[in-house]
């Protein structure tokens, strides 16, 4: 596995001026206008912005969800834009965990079902011990019987962020993951997600609108009409504000 190094710091995933256009002539869109970021190891971002400025695009193509219109991204050093189908499929599955908003789990399912499910369609069984630090670590131990309509909202995203642990993936990369939650079962998401960085190791990438959730951050990154505009570090709530009201100045 190739990483690449800034610093003393490694490179999880790195953008090298990403351009995404959709439509053409009149009903062109610039999703993504020349965008270049590092996102390091073990480290806890986040990626803000106004309603279209790029964000989820932005991730998409980190991700290898989407392919972008020119520029490369990278994972652990490898170049998306070089893999063929297969092997692009094999980063996803063993690279790469995911956080919807929407959860994503399989509702015939149990919650230990939908943790290992990525594992089982790789034909891999999970490494009991690693199961276990993240289902403890997730608070889901009297959950694992329960299938999805048997669980809260909460109990049921932090299942998504354990699915997307328990393969030990290079990278997380979580799409508003708190946006159906109420503000305690999201702190509990939150914190978990925040605990998986620190006593883990772990590396998250999170797009969220929320100021409130991006505190959790080691470093906030703002987007504005498919461009970086700014970046905060050990970010607070009021701190964020400032910057966002500055984006949105509509918002008032």
């Amino acid at each position: 596995m190739t990483t690449m190094r800034e610093g003393t710091r490694t490179v999880a995933a790195s953008a090298q001026d990403l351009v995404k256009i959709y439509g053409r002539d009149e009903a062109e869109v610039r999703a993504l206008d020349g965008v270049s970021i590092e996102l390091y190891a073990g480290e806890f971002t986040a990626v803000m912005g106004p309603s279209g400025s790029g964000k989820s695009t932005l991730m998409h193509c980190l991700a290898a969800l989407d392919t972008p219109t020119s520029g490369e991204a990278y994972v652990d050093g490898t170049p998306l834009g070089q893999l063929k189908d297969k092997a692009l499929t094999t980063l996803r599955r063993e690279q790469i965990g995911f956080v919807f908003q929407a959860f994503n789990l399989v509702p015939t399912l149990t919650a230990e079902e939908n943790i290992t499910l990525p594992l089982a369609l790789a034909g891999r069984k999970p490494d009991p011990e690693w199961f276990d630090r993240v289902v403890d670590a997730v608070g889901l131990r009297d959950r694992l019987h329960h299938k999805p309509s048997e669980m809260s909202g909460g109990q049921q995203q932090r299942a998504a962020c354990a699915r997307a642990l328990v393969s030990q993936p290079s990278i997380v990369f979580a799409d508003e993951p708190t946006g159906n939650l109420d503000s305690t079962s999201g702190a509990e998401v939150l914190g978990f997600l925040r605990r998986s960085v620190d006593d883990f190791g772990q590396t998250i990438v999170m797009v969220t609108h929320d100021p409130v959730a991006a505190a959790w951050t080691d470093r906030v990154v703002f987007l504005a009409d498919g461009r970086i505009v700014e970046e905060l570090h050990d970010p607070d709530r009021d701190g964020i504000l400032e910057k966002m009201a500055r984006l949105t100045p509509q918002a008032g």
